[in-house]
């Protein structure tokens, strides 16, 4: 256990969509030394965050209203030494590479538990001796890569997307109800 004063704890934004998650994640986190705050949208996040700038930032990334990413680039912006870390329950190759691009520190896929969390803040730097994958992506793992780099290039505009892929937007939309398929 942490023997933190309450000035000196470190700070946490939570921000999920989800009230179960929060629910349990909140006292997770507090009982692991974080001050927490929560938020439920992204809007409502950076509300708090221009009032008392977190020092550490779990950020879902898809919530009604604005993404994720959106938020991960207001957070970064607002104070750049915030470790930010991003969860989606619909993970994909170009999201992660944006969200560490727009200043996330680690990005992890849904289920997640508190020492994950705390684990990501803690990384510095990429590990060059994790496994590479034995064998490619299937198809349908390809094809729900390419929609979501296609989705992310038009700032998450179905319409736009589908123009761009030449598809149906209700065959789009059907497509991206689905979660992704495993590699």
């Amino acid at each position: 256990m942490n023997a933190f004063t309450l000035d000196e704890k470190p700070t946490l934004l939570l921000v999920d969509d989800d009230d179960e998650f929060l629910s349990v994640l909140t006292p997770a986190m507090s009982k692991r030394g974080y001050l927490v705050s929560t938020a439920d949208s992204a809007e409502s996040a950076l509300a708090l965050a221009q009032q008392d700038a977190p020092e550490y930032a779990v950020v879902d990334l898809k919530m009604a209203g604005q993404s994720g990413l959106v938020l991960v680039r207001q957070l970064a912006d607002l104070q750049a030494g915030t470790r930010i870390v991003v969860l989606t329950g619909y993970a994909s190759i170009s999201t992660a590479i944006e969200a560490i691009k727009l200043g996330a520190t680690h990005y992890l896929a849904k289920p997640v538990d508190a020492d994950e969390i705390v684990a990501a803040f803690g990384k510095q730097a990429g590990d060059s001796d994790i496994e590479l994958a034995a064998s490619p992506l299937s198809v349908d793992r390809l094809e729900w890569e390419h929609i979501q780099r296609v989705l992310s290039e038009h700032d998450g505009n179905i319409s736009a997307t589908a123009r761009s892929l030449n598809m149906h937007r209700r065959t789009l939309q059907r497509k991206l109800s689905k979660n992704p398929t495993k590699e």
